[in-house]
């Protein structure tokens, strides 16, 4: 393979030993770079080279701990030497990486850009060291703390707010389809692009679904998945679909797109109990509290940051 040739997501399938379906879905999740030249996709040989080292930093770090070096390290409180694993997919994650990364630059802060039930797998089984989870109980009207002591038996947590956010309805600009209900997405003529099992927003829907007695057969398009809220807002943006569930802050980004603002999500942070005296997680507990970090997320505009760094429950 020549990092100075660009591939098509066949080729890219055959070097990487995978389907071309699954090469769609890491371009479409972002854990692959990809560009379009007129409707084809192409993919540089450095980005497979640079997604392959990626993937051997996240083995290297979920493997079993066994040398000497390691556990030492682990006993004085100190990551394995490869780095952490932060899961989720919204900006402010990237935000706090950066910061992470300024405090310790000799460590890898590695972003995996999964929907919230993965990211609460990841914990669970030892892939991750902060998780990020919007997940919604109808019983409760709560956010995550179900699902945290559900998922997670026998591994004590700590559930962190990181921000509020504002999730709502995707529609063509000008709304031309009257969608403003969750009902309203049984109409004929609506076309819905759903997001992938296991997201925050998937849950929200079948939720809110499962209270009105609707089936998910009577809403078009319930099986047409996307990966991302941006993929959903542009999808709308160009009239592929005539609705999409997503977060304010995307809307705000995409033009030809009006948004329908549905509901109030607190977005949290869940980490082991037994990590938060640890170096890192100290340090990451300062930079939620800091004002500069809080105004510089203040500063790109769709979040509530009135419970930033807030331990919400233990569990």
């Amino acid at each position: 393979m020549s990092n100075d040739v660009s591939y098509t997501p066949e080729e890219v399938a055959k070097i990487l030993k995978i389907s071309k379906f699954t090469v769609y879905e890491l371009i479409k999740r972002g854990d692959l770079t990809a560009y379009h030249i007129g409707r084809k996709v192409r993919v540089e040989g450095a980005d497979i080279e640079s997604y392959i080292q990626k993937s051997k930093g996240i083995n290297a770090l979920v493997s079993p701990i066994t040398s000497p070096t390691q556990i030492e390290r682990l006993n004085q409180g100190l990551p394995s030497e490869e780095g952490l694993v932060i899961c989720g997919q919204d900006i402010v994650l990237d935000i706090l990486t950066r910061y992470l990364e300024k405090q310790f630059p000799q460590v890898r802060f590695l972003r995996r850009y999964i929907g919230s039930i993965d990211g609460l797998m990841a914990l669970y089984r030892g892939l991750a060291n902060i998780v990020t989870a919007h997940l919604w109980d109808s019983d409760t009207d709560e956010y995550n703390l179900p699902y945290v002591r559900r998922m997670l038996p026998g591994h004590p947590t700590y559930i962190i707010n990181l921000v509020f956010r504002v999730e709502g309805f995707y529609v063509v600009k000008g709304n031309p389809k009257k969608i403003v209900t969750w009902s309203d997405l049984t109409q004929p003529n609506v076309r819905f692009v759903n997001r992938e099992r296991g997201s925050g927003a998937r849950v929200l829907l079948d939720e809110q679904l499962r209270i009105l007695g609707i089936r998910h057969k009577d809403i078009l398009g319930y099986d047409n998945e996307e990966m991302t809220h941006l993929a959903i807002a542009s999808k709308i943006a160009r009239a592929e679909a005539d609705v999409g569930l997503g977060i304010e802050k995307v809307a705000m980004q995409v033009s030809d797109l009006d948004f329908i603002p549905l509901q109030k999500e607190r977005y949290d942070l869940v980490i082991r109990q037994e990590d938060l005296e640890r170096p890192y997680f100290q340090a990451l507990m300062s930079i939620l509290k800091s004002p500069t970090f809080q105004n510089e997320v203040l500063g790109i505009g769709g979040y509530d940051v009135s419970r930033m760094g807030q331990i919400i429950a233990e569990v």
